[in-house]
């Protein structure tokens, strides 16, 4: 069994509602379709019930069985508004602003449902970019108690087995900050480890990449790594790391021994922790090229309630697979 079709199978176990605000794109509600005939989900299309059943016709997409909300209709609306105006009282929004937004902008109202626990995590992005989605699921959501930072990382599913744990490993930060501090890396490791226990049911052994090795350079660069290994240290994590390491250290076990034979990580991580935006990214695109490897994400971390971001290039599988995985997140 591949790993979204063990992920499906978990989220068939407990049922959970992910929201769908943009309904307005028929890869969204074909994807619905699949989602409530797979039974990985309880779908929430958000927008006008007349509107959507006649795109869904249109397209040839059977919805039948999802919950769709019209917010200009909606008979909670008045406590959306309350908690929104509350939740952006320093930035002096008013009751008439926070309505308009409520009613208007279907990203935030379906964060606002899963704050309030009426649905239990979002997926967007396939008509707006990952700012707005983000943005919403930020000022709604917020981030996860002792988290101050969201990120993403990458499932790398590679067929060959050889590498992390029988071929998975994550990747992280691959998609959301550029240039993280010592602070922001060690939060992405504590939230990919997160990940990997709850999305992909792996024990995390995260490896901070670098280009040195256990001090086998000296440069700002590689203090910002160690900085972030020491602050894992003193937060007392709950799960195994180490660093800083260069990538061949981390996951071929002949070299990890080599390089870092005290450390119980090397040569065996199933978590790469990226010291940058470029390199991760770069780094999830090589894989995927050369080694022909299925990069599932980015799966958004760090909040407090899942949500998650697709491509606006996104195929109707990616949707319902990332509903999946949204599932098992929450």
């Amino acid at each position: 069994m591949g790993l979204i079709e063990s992920i499906k199978e978990n989220a068939k176990k407990q049922l959970r509602t992910i929201v769908l605000p943009e309904s307005e794109d028929e890869r969204v509600l074909q994807a619905a379709q699949i989602v409530l005939e797979e039974k990985t989900a309880n779908v929430v299309l958000i927008g006008n019930e007349e509107t959507i059943k006649a795109d869904a016709t249109a397209c040839g997409a059977n919805i039948d069985g999802a919950t769709i909300i019209d917010p200009k209709l909606y008979d909670g609306i008045d406590a959306y508004v309350e908690e929104l105006v509350e939740l952006r009282r320093s930035k002096n929004l008013s009751r008439e602003e926070a309505k308009e937004i409520m009613t208007t902008e279907p990203r935030f109202f379906g964060c606002m449902m899963v704050r309030l626990g009426d649905a239990d995590g979002l997926v967007a992005g396939s008509n707006s970019p990952t700012a707005d989605v983000l943005r919403a699921a930020i000022q709604i959501i917020k981030t996860a108690p002792g988290i101050k930072t969201v990120s993403s990382a990458f499932v790398m599913e590679t067929a060959d087995g050889k590498f992390g744990d029988n071929g998975l490993l994550l990747f992280a930060d691959c998609a959301v900050l550029p240039d993280p501090t010592s602070e922001q890396l060690a939060d992405i490791a504590s939230s990919t480890a997160a990940t990997a226990s709850s999305v992909v049911g792996l024990e995390p052994r995260v490896a901070m990449l670098s280009f040195s090795t256990m001090g086998s350079a000296k440069h700002p660069l590689v203090d910002k790594v160690q900085n972030a290994v020491q602050i894992l240290r003193d937060r007392n994590v709950d799960f195994a790391f180490d660093g800083e390491m260069q990538a061949d250290a981390a996951i071929v076990e002949a070299i990890g021994a080599k390089k870092a034979p005290d450390s119980d990580v090397a040569g065996r991580a199933n978590i790469l922790v990226f010291p940058d935006l470029q390199a991760g990214n770069i780094g999830y695109k090589l894989v995927q090229r050369f080694a022909g490897a299925d990069a599932h994400g980015p799966i958004v971390q760090g909040l407090n309630k899942p949500v998650n971001d697709l491509s606006r290039g996104c195929s109707v599988e990616d949707i319902s697979n990332l509903v999946a995985i949204t599932a098992t997140q929450s």
